[in-house]
């Protein structure tokens, strides 16, 4: 059973593949409470830097200590990502997969944070299909040119 905060997660995926972008979502959780949520908006704002998680947190704000937060994303985050929940100290990344792709793991893991990697089919499945139908944007996004 998916969890409702991983639920929002793939939502706001879905959302973003609609638009025409890569289908990565994720949410900022706080003691059971959504903070906010994002998807990867690299194609629809222009911006190389907008993945979802880096979304997610620009909606999120100022929100002071992050050290009580749990971050949900749709796929593994990459080292940009990553490095940002290692200096924002986040102290908990929930994952859809890591399968598609493996990201930053081990960089989250070396600082402490702890990185639950779910493995969901229905996560799997969409980036597959994503990859499949735009192979030349999937490349660009993690760099693969």
């Amino acid at each position: 059973m998916i969890d409702q905060f991983m639920r929002l997660a793939i939502e706001e995926a879905r959302q973003g593949w609609q638009e025409g972008g890569i289908p990565i979502g994720s949410v900022l959780v706080r003691e059971g409470k959504v903070v906010a949520k994002g998807r990867n908006k690299r194609v629809q704002e222009n911006n190389p830097i907008l993945h979802g998680e880096m979304d997610c947190l620009h909606n999120a704000g100022r929100v002071g200590s992050y050290r009580n937060t749990i971050l949900y994303s749709t796929l593994m985050p990459c080292y940009m990502c990553a490095g940002t929940v290692v200096q924002f100290k986040i102290p908990m990344v929930v994952v859809g997969e890591s399968r598609t792709f493996n990201g930053a793991r081990q960089l989250m893991e070396a600082h402490g944070v702890n990185v639950i990697d779910l493995d969901l089919a229905e996560c799997v499945a969409m980036m597959e299909a994503f990859i499949r139908e735009k192979p030349e944007l999937w490349n660009e996004d993690i760099m693969e040119l």
